[in-house]
């Protein structure tokens, strides 16, 4: 056993909804899915990077687009099992998501999720107040 070293990412992140360890930056959300992705458990996104990430061993797996070999990933802090990284697609028109990772939305948190969240919007000025 070693020592778990995590990166901490800068700019608006997904992160752990258990222990809020980042595990990639919204920037790396993958576009054209965001809306749309689905998995067993409801909404999930399809990410380019995933960080303070461990894979687990491959297997195949029928999805609701097709067969694929996947990995299940864990948050490297708290080890929940966050979503999965696509290894291999079958079909021709899913080779787009080999190497990219989805997270389920259940097991995530973003910017807006977290629980210290400082409203920044103006409230009303001081000459209210007089």
């Amino acid at each position: 056993m070693g020592r778990i070293f995590m990166v901490e990412l800068d700019g608006r992140v997904y992160c752990c909804r258990f222990c809020r360890t980042h595990l990639s930056l919204s920037l790396s959300l993958f576009s054209i899915m965001e809306q749309s992705f689905q998995c067993r458990h409801g909404k999930a996104y399809l990410f380019n990077h995933g960080t303070n990430i461990s894979v687990g061993d491959e297997e195949e797996r029928v999805l609701f687009s097709g067969m694929h070999t996947v990995a299940d990933i864990f948050c490297c802090c708290c080890g929940q099992n966050v979503g999965w990284k696509y290894v291999v697609a079958q079909e021709k028109t899913q080779k787009y998501k080999e190497g990219k990772f989805v997270l389920e939305r259940g097991r995530i948190a973003d910017g807006t999720d977290l629980e210290f969240y400082v409203d920044t919007r103006p409230s009303g000025s001081d000459a209210d107040d007089s």
